[in-house]
């Protein structure tokens, strides 16, 4: 791997050589590595790890305009414990909601606010005009600043896709620099920056693998695949050149950035195959809250059945797990 430019070096022309200096996707290569990855299956005695992996690594969403504080209240309390009828269950690593939310959550919370590394739960913020990232950028600072003076642990912002499909990377990247820095606390500590590129408007592996390396490359701590309002979202073959691209920063500069993948993930033997590809391209030690997380609304009550039909040997009704 070349030489990576450093962040206070760099110039509009000299982010643009890099990018177009990276190599073109072999996307039928791509696809059939994560076509075979995801074929293969994890011994029983494993499942049991998979499972809790799987929690422990869950953002749990709701993002919707009709979101109030009960029902954000409510995440926080499933958060916490996710099955009321099985108190070994881990917890999930965050919760995440829009900026108004951010102080409910945390005062839910309570003294199990935190990193999740520790078990405890962080609060993740959308900011930046999320999903569609089309504002400016004195707007995309305050939201994001507000979030984390609310108390956000990480903050998960957008990229402006249609810059970004224009061509103009210097604009996008400035963008994240800005919001990075907007993500400083008074005491100096920054609350983690998660980028989403919307790899569903990107349409090509070629963007994808770009958007990736102008995202480490401006500071972000994670590369995030989607909003989950658009589709495609997560996909294999998308969440595996991410983590082909993390691969390479990290051999190139030994710095770990982590990898998200949002949207569409809803059941447990999906969910392995994302694991899967994590250890295969990555490592088990990329298996961590800080190094990787599912962006998910519905996954977790799937993964909570599977639980216990592990546990008690048959399948519970759908009504075993709470719908929020």
């Amino acid at each position: 791997m070349r030489s990576i430019p450093v962040l206070s070096d760099l110039t509009a022309e000299s982010l643009a050589d890099f990018l177009r200096a990276l190599p073109s996707v072999d996307a039928v290569g791509l696809e059939a590595r994560a076509a075979d990855l995801g074929t293969r299956s994890i011994k029983t005695s494993s499942k049991s790890w998979a499972i809790d992996t799987i929690i422990k690594l869950i953002d749990l969403t709701t993002l919707e305009g009709a979101d109030t504080p009960g029902k954000v209240r409510t995440l926080v309390s499933k958060a916490l414990v996710p099955d009321a009828r099985d108190l070994t269950t881990p917890r999930v690593a965050a919760v995440c909601v829009y900026g108004d939310m951010v102080a409910i959550a945390v005062e839910a919370l309570g003294d199990m606010h935190g990193d999740p590394d520790q078990g405890k739960v962080s609060v993740a913020a959308v900011a930046t005009a999320f999903p569609s990232g089309r504002s400016s950028l004195a707007i995309k600072i305050a939201d994001t600043q507000e979030a984390v003076a609310a108390g956000a642990d990480e903050i998960d912002m957008v990229i402006d896709r249609g810059a970004f499909l224009a061509g103009d990377w210097w604009t996008v990247f400035q963008q994240i620099v800005a919001v990075k820095e907007a993500c400083r606390r008074a005491d100096g500590t920054h609350a983690h920056l998660k980028v989403i590129l919307e790899t569903g408007e990107l349409v090509t592996y070629d963007n994808v693998r770009k958007a990736s390396w102008l995202a480490m490359l401006a500071g972000g701590d994670f590369i995030k695949t989607s909003t989950g309002k658009v589709a495609p979202a997560a996909t294999l073959p998308v969440t595996l050149l991410m983590l082909e691209a993390v691969r390479d920063w990290y051999a190139a500069t030994g710095q770990r950035i982590g990898v998200k993948p949002a949207g569409g993930i809803k059941t447990t033997k999906d969910a392995i195959k994302y694991l899967v590809v994590v250890a295969e391209t990555v490592g088990e030690e990329w298996l961590v809250p800080h190094l990787f997380r599912f962006g998910a609304s519905s996954l977790l009550n799937d993964v909570l059945l599977q639980r216990h039909k592990l546990a008690s040997g048959h399948y519970s009704s759908a009504d075993y797990v709470t719908l929020d």
